[in-house]
């Protein structure tokens, strides 16, 4: 099961792949995206690396660097089908919307073993949700609200610290990541940022395209 069918703190019975071609994607496709970035967080690089610690002698498993965590938020579309005229308004409508909410302090400790990736939960969600209810709302305005990408209802706010790269039961992870005794990190979310990122090399990379302040 997919992270936003889980109930909290359930874990799927059966893990897969999840470096499979999703519709669109390919080598060498860009995409523009709304991510929370993490320089500079020591106490969410501790705590990932304890899960990453833990998942080192699991089978098949892609660990996540430091540099690439990420608090995925809201994809926009395929660079080549975005011109740069609504790329420039998005970018502008985002930062008066993101301007308008102040910066978010999420926790970050419990880990879920998802179908496609073990991810920690951001707690609570709400605050990241009208974070990115704002982002929606910014790609609304420019491209119409019946154009903009994603179910908002299955939106779950987290971290992925590893995806999983095999089919096969979840149980090797669930024991893994259960055998940390986590101390919870608190984490601070001060901007936004538009991403332009691939997943050539399997793992999401990327280059900041612009950065949006809260508050």
């Amino acid at each position: 099961m997919s992270f936003a069918d889980l109930a909290p703190g359930q874990h799927a019975d059966h893990v897969r792949d999840h470096w499979w071609w999703r519709p669109g994607w390919r080598v060498g496709r860009r995409f523009y995206a709304f991510h929370v970035t993490f320089e500079d967080q020591p106490e969410l690089y501790r705590l990932a690396d304890s899960y990453r610690s833990a998942l080192a002698a699991a089978p098949a498993v892609t660990l996540i660097p430091d540099q690439w965590l990420h608090l995925t938020m809201q994809g926009i579309g395929f660079t080549d089908e975005t011109s740069d005229a609504t790329l420039a308004a998005v970018i502008e409508e985002a930062g008066k919307q993101l301007a308008q909410l102040p910066a978010v302090a999420v926790e970050f400790g419990e880990i879920v073993v998802a179908d496609e990736a073990i991810v920690m939960p951001a707690l609570p969600a709400e605050p990241v949700q009208r974070l990115r209810a704002a982002t929606r709302t910014a790609i609304g305005h420019v491209v119409g609200e019946d154009q903009v990408p994603e179910d908002p209802s299955r939106y779950r706010p987290h971290v992925s610290v590893a995806y999983l790269t095999t089919d096969g039961p979840s149980e090797p992870y669930v024991q893994a990541v259960q055998s940390v005794a986590p101390e919870a990190a608190t984490v601070s979310i001060s901007h936004v940022d538009l991403i332009e990122m691939h997943r050539d090399r399997h793992m999401y990379e990327w280059q900041v395209v612009a950065r949006m302040p809260l508050g």
